[in-house]
């Protein structure tokens, strides 16, 4: 008989009841460090004093009119947004997936104003992950997402990452768009060098065309900088956040030019719950924060010590461990072996990681991790290291 929640979820055995900076207690007692942080939503940890008085003081007020009306709140979070980003405008989602949506329809409904309708193909990468709607995984293109699903939506053009050459040669008077994370998370830890990023840039300035970022995951801070396109020195026209910009409470936004958002006039798109005042508070207090250059520094400061400590972790059980990789904090470990294998192992030290694709496991801890947290993290995954050398001696 199927569950009552639709089993659409490999979970682990765990159920957590209670969390705290980077620290999860599990129902019986048992504490995880928690280097997940969500899968990179908890940007502030768990339970962090600012999110919760933003949280609770908001819902003694107002919890939701919808947007027939103006919302403080939301004009709140939009300024700052716009204060501290390329951005002139920002609509208000509930997920990443709902701003996949959305900018795929504003990137299209641009060219359809322009007099160019026949411009709707948008160009994106193997490995890349986007969102699970029609077109999140008609973008994303990997049969695990896609199978069983179609037919798909029409009007992307999938090719390899890193593949420069390929994008010009596949850019045709069809291609409006190039879609693609500054860092691959799902596929990886995979950072786009920062060439790569201006070659991208430069690429859809001579062609006329609209570059859009997904930073759901790697944006809001998670690389040391409040977005990681800002490392490469560009600008998008169109960027998707989601994620860490609500610590937790679900929010997503969609960030644009003036220009690339033109065509998205009154009754072009709509959302009952996106920016609604609970959402937005707290996103104003996430931003408060995590825009801070002294928070930032400190993100950067704690990431390189972390990677430090990685590098050496990794060099002392090479049977286990094979590179570190990725920027900030946003970082993988590439596995020899087995991931699920080093996650489970995690699991059973209470260290929390999260796998993604090509044997990776990933570690998106929260911001605020202190260095008494990234020894303890050192300590645990050691032990997992171990752990898992010995089950690979008597396999």
């Amino acid at each position: 008989m199927i569950p009552s929640v639709l089993p659409t979820y490999n979970r682990a055995p765990l159920e957590f009841v209670k969390g705290e900076g980077a620290w999860l207690t599990e129902a019986d007692g048992r504490r995880f460090l928690d280097l997940g942080a969500g899968i990179a939503v908890n940007a502030l940890g768990h339970a962090h004093p600012a999110l919760v008085m933003a949280l609770t003081g908001q819902a003694q007020n107002l919890w939701h009119v919808s947007n027939l009306y103006q919302i403080p709140q939301q004009q709140a979070l939009a300024d700052k947004l716009v204060d501290n980003t390329f951005a002139d405008t920002v609509f208000f989602t509930n997920s990443g997936t709902e701003a996949c949506e959305l900018a795929v329809k504003m990137a299209r409904k641009h060219f359809h104003d322009k007099d160019q309708p026949e411009k709707v193909e948008i160009i994106t990468f193997d490995g890349s992950f986007h969102g699970r709607s029609s077109a999140g995984i008609a973008a994303a293109g990997s049969e695990k997402m896609t199978k069983g699903f179609g037919p798909l939506l029409p009007g992307f053009v999938l090719l390899t990452f890193g593949d420069l050459d390929g994008v010009t040669n596949a850019i045709t008077d069809k291609t409006a768009a190039i879609l693609i994370e500054p860092v691959q998370g799902e596929g990886g830890i995979r950072p786009v060098p920062d060439a790569e990023m201006k070659a991208l840039r430069r690429i859809c300035d001579e062609n006329e065309l609209l570059l859009i970022l997904d930073e759901v995951q790697c944006g809001v801070g998670r690389t040391g900088k409040l977005f990681a396109h800002e490392w490469a020195g560009i600008t998008p026209d169109i960027m998707m956040v989601a994620k860490g910009i609500g610590g937790g409470f679900p929010l997503g936004a969609v960030l644009a030019t003036e220009e690339a958002a033109s065509g998205m006039t009154a009754g072009t798109h709509g959302s009952t719950y996106g920016g609604n005042p609970l959402g937005c508070a707290v996103g104003c207090a996430v931003i408060d924060h995590v825009a801070d250059t002294e928070f930032l520094a400190e993100v950067n400061r704690k990431a390189g010590l972390l990677r430090q400590k990685l590098e050496g972790l990794a060099a002392e059980h090479p049977e286990v461990f094979d590179q570190v990789r990725g920027t900030g904090l946003m970082l993988g470990i590439k596995c020899k072996a087995t991931n699920i294998d080093v996650v489970n192992a995690g699991y059973d030290n209470q260290v929390i990681t999260v796998p993604a694709a090509d044997n990776v496991i990933r570690l998106l801890p929260p911001l605020t991790l202190t260095e008494d947290d990234i020894a303890e993290a050192l300590t645990r995954l050691d032990k997992v290291a171990v752990q898992v050398e010995a089950s690979l001696a008597s396999a």
